[in-house]
């Protein structure tokens, strides 16, 4: 055994090598880690099993044959998070630039089928230059491939993706997939064209970390949901949204009971939201307010900002949030915000997270820009996600709701199952100035005082329809609460509601409108 051992001993050593000492030292120098290093940061000690250490290309073309290159430019293999079980690879750019071969691409499948038979997460932590050229369509077979157990782990299993560096081509659109992606400041970059072929950037205009660097993807693409100050800020966040979701779609969320008292009085609430309806507020310190040691995951801060999207939890039960931001368009919901919120609803939904909105909205953004740019459409995705959703679901008006965009923020008649109003609460179909200026038009113009005339009907408006009752009285509020009671009421609905099950009739899947 003495020679075989040896062999099996040299082999291992290169595997673990990389590309070598010098590329992984320049490497470290450029401030980014190994791929074996990064794996080590988000995974518990000692825990990490590797697959595939002595997979290597089968290209003979372009002397390849003379870099054999052990594992083929990725790490891969399973290990365990805060002691919960995890499937997760690595590229490593030292080894053809964590270019994506055939078997590079085959390891990643590999990974996510056994990961879907196993019914549990998957973090991707990627850091490659795209599909490798010298392996042809050998590697754009093997990536479909992988493409395709992407696709089948979706909703079956929470994907996370981690980009420490250039990602590009069809290797960015397998990022995208995930669940959620997490790119570091300096150095995650995501381009589905090369850098090197786009005009902007060949003719200096702009530079790479314009064109597809992390503050671009996070506040203009709308891809990625956190960016990260450094690699193991990284792995903490991938640690901390993972903490929320259960192993897999068929399990319940994870239970953590921070101690924070399910009675706890949120006083301070009572002064957030301004006596003028027009003055704007920050709904995060409402959420904060309500939320476990106020502790909010907020997701896509700088993106669609007049709508909130996060984590938290509730009496120890992970929540998914959604929240009008009347700071921002005063909360009027655009294009963005219904496509930010419909997938961040939808993502809950798959892996049972209950649902709690919070809801002052005035109504869709107009404007030609909007209805050009498929507001309609756009909107309906909102409204779908909502209706579409079977997890349980709890909606607080805080101030406004009016029309269409009341309807599409998880009102009963979508069968929220928990609704209630605060006092302040307006549910109508527009705001009280413009339903004066539509219902009472004709009167206006015959009015010696149009300004007195037009302010005692916009009161007597108020009066009618500028508060919760009538629709507590029609029984779509299931009740109007004070605000220092919020927290106590959505947590006792809550645990009555974690048994929900809700029957649907048998087609293949419904149409939302994409």
């Amino acid at each position: 055994m003495g020679d075989k051992s040896e062999d099996l001993t040299w082999r291992r050593q290169q595997a673990l090598a990389g590309g070598g000492t010098q590329r992984m030292d320049a490497l470290r120098s450029a401030g980014r880690g190994t791929a074996r290093e990064r794996i080590d940061g988000l995974l518990d000690p000692d825990s990490f099993i590797e697959i595939d250490a002595l997979v290597s290309h089968r290209n003979r073309e372009g002397n390849m044959h003379m870099h054999p290159q052990f594992g083929d430019g990725v790490v891969a293999g399973h290990g365990t998070i805060d002691g919960r079980r995890v499937f997760c690879f690595s590229q490593d750019f030292t080894v053809f630039g964590g270019s994506m071969g055939e078997m590079h691409a085959n390891k990643i499948s590999k990974v996510l089928e056994m990961a879907e038979r196993a019914r549990v997460p998957v973090v991707c932590i990627w850091d490659g230059g795209g599909q490798r050229a010298h392996d042809g369509v050998h590697s754009l077979a093997a990536t479909g491939v992988m493409l395709d157990y992407f696709v089948a782990c979706s909703g079956r299993v929470p994907i996370i993706s981690v980009v420490l560096g250039p990602v590009v081509g069809v290797s960015a659109l397998a990022a995208g997939l995930a669940d959620f992606v997490i790119l570091g400041e300096d150095n995650g970059q995501l381009f589905l064209s090369s850098p090197l072929e786009t005009e902007e950037t060949l003719s200096g205009d702009m530079t790479t970390e314009e064109v597809g660097g992390a503050q671009m993807h996070a506040s203009r693409s709308g891809v990625c949901c956190l960016t990260a100050s450094d690699e193991h800020d990284a792995m903490e966040i991938a640690v901390e949204i993972l903490s929320f979701f259960p192993d897999y779609c068929g399990a319940s969320p994870p239970h953590l009971d921070s101690g924070d008292s399910v009675t706890r009085d949120c006083s301070a609430l009572a002064s957030i939201v301004p006596d003028d309806s027009n003055r704007p507020y920050d709904m995060i310190k409402v959420i904060q307010e309500i939320v476990d040691d106020g502790h909010f995951v907020e997701l896509f801060p700088i993106y669609a900002e007049n709508i909130v999207v996060g984590l938290a939890r509730l009496g120890g039960n992970s929540v998914g949030i959604i929240a009008n931001q009347p700071k921002v368009l005063a909360g009027c919901l655009d294009i963005d915000a219904s496509v930010k919120a419909a997938r961040f609803i939808r993502t809950c939904d798959a892996f049972n997270i209950p649902l709690l909105s919070l809801v002052d909205v005035p109504g869709f953004l107009p404007g030609t820009v909007q209805e050009w740019g498929g507001i309609i459409r756009h909107g309906a995705k909102l409204l779908y996600a909502y209706a579409e959703a079977t997890v349980p679901m709890m909606t607080v008006v805080t101030r406004k709701a009016y029309g269409g965009a009341y309807l599409a923020m998880a009102c009963k008649h979508l069968e929220s199952d928990y609704n209630v109003a605060w006092p302040t609460g307006e549910l109508a179909v527009m705001g009280a100035e413009g339903a004066v200026n539509i219902i009472h038009r004709r009167e206006l113009k015959l009015a010696e005082n149009r300004q007195q005339k037009h302010a005692e009907l916009v009161e007597d408006y108020k009066n009618k329809f500028g508060d919760p009752y009538v629709a507590a009285k029609n029984g779509w509020l299931d009740d109007v609460i004070e605000p220092n009671e919020t927290r106590l009421r959505l947590i006792r609905a809550l645990n009555s509601l974690l048994t929900k099950r809700v029957w649907q009739p048998p087609r293949k899947h419904g149409n939302i409108p994409l």
